[in-house]
């Protein structure tokens, strides 16, 4: 996806948040999918789309952009996750977490155990299958050798999200809602199942992504995306996005953080200057965004549309 700058001008990163807005449907590949489209995930061999809507999990093969499988989910909630040859998705009407084969595409099992939030995440490591269960501040760890909880981390209140990386957990705390406080997030050592950090970043971090050398939270209160180094456990960044407001998503990858939002489409931050370098559009209400593989996948739930982009895409746009 680095080829994606090719299209950009040489002064892009110079340029500011204000600059000429690029129609998605120019440079990608629109799917229409009834329901619900909602949350993300990719594989090498699959492309996976929840849709609350229809009751399903889609699944999208991503050399055809076809559906090629749907798995019956009672009112699948939150942002999934894949780890361990599986799909591992809430299931808010059964307060349960399923584990889909992604072989099979059949469920191996059903965990009994809530999400703390519909709008919050699953997420997988090589230690296990993490679950921030409760509002009150719980981050479950499913052992995926058992199919059962191992652990409970009590973590701070109000904490939704989760994603892995540089050899940790880290999860969103939005803080007091009425009081419009400072948010944080904590870093927790899945070799101890201990918090070790407690980083302060903007109002309400809803959504986080983790790579392109940093954690990223889309704070949802003042539109900004905040940076963290895991090196120092400090922001390094507060990049303003104008992306105030519910619902949104946040993914690092292909050389890149991507960014859904309402009030366009889609915000690229470039994280080699922390800047915002290009914005894409119209605007479609809310979804989600995931890059990997050599593609970015958007939803838009609003409208029944999903949007795949590559390589090839972006070339011929110039």
């Amino acid at each position: 996806m680095k080829n994606f700058l090719l299209f950009l001008p040489l002064l892009l990163t110079s340029l500011s948040y204000s600059q000429e807005m690029t129609d998605i449907n120019e440079v990608a590949t629109a799917l229409e999918v009834k329901g619900y489209p909602d949350w993300i995930e990719i594989s090498k061999r699959a492309v996976w789309i929840s849709n609350s809507g229809l009751n399903l999990l889609h699944r999208i093969d991503p050399k055809t952009n076809r559906i090629i499988a749907e798995v019956a989910i009672n009112e699948p909630c939150a942002a999934f996750t894949l780890g361990f040859g599986s799909v591992w998705v809430a299931s808010c009407g059964d307060k349960s977490i399923v584990r889909i084969s992604e072989k099979t595409n059949q469920v191996i099992v059903r965990i009994p155990l809530t999400i703390a939030n519909e709008e919050g995440s699953i997420v997988a490591d090589k230690h296990g299958v993490w679950v921030l269960s409760d509002t009150k501040g719980i981050l479950t760890r499913i052992d995926p050798v058992q199919n059962k909880v191992v652990a409970q981390i009590a973590v701070k209140e109000n904490s939704f999200a989760a994603m892995a990386g540089f050899g940790s957990i880290w999860i969103t705390n939005t803080g007091d809602v009425s009081a419009k406080e400072t948010g944080s997030v904590q870093r927790i050592d899945p070799k101890t199942n201990t918090v070790v950090a407690t980083i302060p970043v903007g109002i309400q971090p809803r959504f986080l992504a983790v790579g392109e050398g940093g954690i990223w939270t889309l704070n949802q209160v003042d539109g900004s995306v905040s940076r963290i180094d895991p090196a120092s456990n400090k922001v390094i960044a507060t990049i303003e996005c104008n992306a105030q407001g519910t619902g949104g998503d946040i993914s690092a990858g292909e050389g890149f953080v991507w960014v859904r939002i309402k009030q366009q489409l889609m915000l690229v931050i470039d994280p080699t200057s922390n800047t915002v370098i290009r914005k894409f559009g119209p605007p479609a209400g809310s979804g989600a965004v995931r890059a990997g593989h050599g593609a970015v996948w958007i939803t838009a739930h609003d409208i029944n549309r999903v949007w795949r982009f590559d390589d090839k895409a972006i070339e011929n746009s110039d």
